[in-house]
Parts: structure tokens; C-alpha cells; sequence
């Protein structure tokens, strides 16, 4: 084998983003989210604000959520609207 073919079979076999033990990058449910009690961003907020206007219930849209909370409205809306 190549210096170069031995150095890529080194690589895969570190590199963190192709390890199936590795699972620090799944989806994680909202509320084992670190930052999940920093308010919402404004992105989560202007879809949030469009999804409830969508589905036709205003009351989904507060202002003051945090960001799991936003993400979980969000997602219930969209299985609402099916967006």
C-alpha cells in the first residue's frame, strides 16, 4: 500500500464524523439541549410567528420562549400544517 493509501485508512479510521460510536452529533430531544434555556433566536421566532399564522392559531407564537420551547412548538406546528 501507498504512503498516501495508508494515510487515508488512517484518517477514516480517526475521523470522528464516520465513527458509529461516535455520537455526540445526534439529534438530541429539546429539552437535553444545553443552550435550550437561551430565548429562542430570531429565525426560530419569524417561523414560529409563520407557522402559527399557517395554522390559523396565534396563541403558538410567544415571544418570550426559550429555544426548546420554540423548537417543540415549531415541530407541532409543522405536523399541524404539514410543513
Amino acid at each position: 500500500m501507498t504512503k498516501a493509501a495508508q494515510k487515508a485508512v488512517d484518517t477514516d479510521e480517526t475521523n470522528p464524523k464516520i465513527d458509529p460510536k461516535d455520537t455526540s452529533n445526534q439529534i438530541k430531544d429539546p429539552s437535553e439541549w444545553t443552550t435550550g434555556g437561551e430565548p429562542m433566536t430570531g429565525a426560530q421566532a419569524s417561523y414560529l410567528k409563520t407557522l402559527s399564522e399557517q395554522a390559523k392559531d396565534p396563541e403558538a407564537f410567544e415571544p418570550d420562549l426559550d429555544k426548546a420551547e420554540a423548537s417543540q412548538r415549531i415541530d407541532a406546528l409543522r405536523k399541524e400544517t404539514g410543513k
